[in-house]
């Protein structure tokens, strides 16, 4: 079990995806995202293997909750900067994490 100080250590954030594209390399459909957290984290890159739950459509402009202070990761050649989360759903689908009543504001914390 953690404590709670070691879980305040986990930056999670809300971003909105700004720019979207295919990720053929990718060893699962994936796309490459751009997500805009506001003025002090700014604008960071995330590989998402959301290819099979989501149009490209559905997520650009969509609001997202991200763990921003993981060192990043090469994947597949594309350096990956935060990881965006989610949960399974009732049918193994994908369901992103998003604010229930967004917009808020760019880059606010969960806590």
């Amino acid at each position: 079990m953690i404590t709670f100080e070691e879980f305040q250590k986990v930056d999670m954030r809300v971003g909105k995806v700004v720019e979207i594209e295919d990720f053929p390399r990718a060893k699962n459909p994936s796309y490459r995202v751009r997500i805009d957290f506001g003025e002090e984290i700014g604008i960071k890159s995330s590989s998402l293997q959301a290819k099979k739950d989501y149009t490209m459509e559905e997520m650009l402009g969509r609001y997202v909750v991200c763990v921003v202070n993981f060192p990043p990761r090469n994947i597949a050649g594309f350096m990956s900067e935060v990881l965006v989360l989610g949960v399974p759903g009732q049918d193994e689908s994908l369901v992103l994490l998003e604010p229930e009543r967004a917009p808020v504001p760019l880059g606010a914390r969960v806590f």
